[in-house]
């Protein structure tokens, strides 16, 4: 389970005394308990599931990457330095993520599958995407390539 995983990488983060590595597994974890928090509003007890937690890393690299380029913009390298080591960190809970090569062939056997015709069935092939390629597909690189099979 990816949630043990995370806390085992916290653990060695902490033994090695890593604390960039500590940092980001504690706010990652931290991120988790508030997603199980809302599950619990929402009557799910056991908290959230692994797909919730790839797409939680997904979206905390996605943040850090808009971040970057803003300090980028402000000539913070410093900062750059600091969150694109986050990036890394997260990037190995994660699997392999497809190429863009990869993911448009997944796109066109999707497009077909759900015989979608237009751009109107996009949510249909982007909500497909994300139930089943869960953080293996960028869905921020998808989201064009589904476009353009669909145009």
């Amino acid at each position: 389970m990816l949630r043990q995983t995370i806390s085992d990488c916290l653990k060695t983060a902490m033994k090695a005394k890593d604390e960039r590595a500590t940092s980001t597994y504690r706010m990652i974890l931290a991120a988790m308990k508030e997603r199980d928090i809302e599950a619990r509003a929402k009557g799910n007890t056991r908290g959230i599931g692994d797909a919730e937690v790839m797409s939680l890393l997904q979206n905390l690299i996605k943040q850090r990457r808009d971040s970057v380029a803003l300090y980028e913009k402000g000539g913070r390298a410093d900062l750059v330095a600091k969150e694109n080591a986050e990036i890394a960190i997260i990037q190995k809970l994660l699997p392999e993520q497809l190429d863009e090569a990869g993911t448009a062939k997944v796109v066109k056997d999707l497009v077909t599958e759900l015989d979608a015709k237009s751009i109107k069935d996009m949510g249909r092939v982007m909500a497909a995407l994300r139930e089943r390629y869960a953080g293996k597909i960028d869905m921020a690189k998808a989201g064009p390539i589904v476009k353009q099979h669909l145009s």
